[in-house]
């Protein structure tokens, strides 16, 4: 937890309180603050700054001299679609994609996503998820997410609004061209999609293709769903 980062609802002119339990522990037990000190925060959806520690208890902090002066970072500029990954590993994609600074997530379904994957109470906690990404990576506005439960509705009806005049592409362990050899030939995608784990079937890959998202390569490893995320989020940085 780099920044705290607070709802708007919890700001007042120049003051803020922090009531979120997991806050105040790290801030009591991690940063060992006390009255007086100063701490990083930023408000959802806006700017960071800092404010001072007037009060703080068991139940909430209050800070004053709260200032809101400097922009969060800026964006990466990609989109990531993904198929909807197990649940265990929904939460650190969420907060590395987050922390990263994707500014879209698309989580979607595919053949190979087990059905059960939507029902997940999980699925409730991805503003959560989000939060402890951007408190990771210190930023204070947050992805879009969009959940796609249907795959062919939202290639043919949706993703080509989204890809107009940018460029798509899509991870396929058998694609001709790897992801380093596109991108020593061309600018980085506007949008990246990983399946998941053993990838996209054919009829999959073809349909993406049909709208103008090329297939490529991670190279000959068959890389983890969370690895592959990563590692290729890592040419942006």
């Amino acid at each position: 937890m780099n920044v705290i980062i607070l709802p708007p609802s919890t700001f007042d002119d120049t003051t803020a309180t922090i009531d979120n339990a997991e806050q105040l522990n790290h801030i009591k037990t991690v940063l060992k603050a006390s009255v007086g000190d100063t701490l990083k925060i930023g408000k959802l959806g806006d700017k960071m700054g800092g404010g001072q520690i007037a009060h703080i208890d068991d139940t909430h902090c209050l800070l004053e001299n709260v200032r809101l002066d400097t922009d969060p970072p800026p964006k990466l500029g990609v989109t990531v679609m993904l198929a909807l990954p197990r649940p265990k590993v929904l939460r650190r994609l969420i907060m590395d994609m987050t922390a990263f600074g994707v500014h879209h997530i698309i989580l979607i379904n595919s053949v190979r996503t087990d059905k059960s994957y939507w029902g997940s109470p999980l699925l409730a906690r991805l503003d959560e998820f989000v939060l402890e990404g951007l408190q990771q990576g210190v930023d204070s506005v947050p992805p879009a997410i969009t959940l796609a439960k249907r795959f062919k509705p939202f290639v043919q009806d949706t993703l080509p609004s989204l890809i107009k005049h940018k460029s798509a592409l899509v991870f396929h362990p058998y694609a001709d061209t790897s992801f380093k050899e596109f991108i020593h030939k061309n600018p980085l995608p506007d949008m990246i999609i990983i399946g998941a784990e053993g990838g996209f079937v054919p009829y999959e890959i073809e349909l993406l293709a049909s709208v103008g998202v090329r297939a490529v390569s991670l190279g000959e490893r068959i890389l983890r769903t969370e690895s592959a995320v990563n590692a290729t989020l890592g040419r942006w940085v």
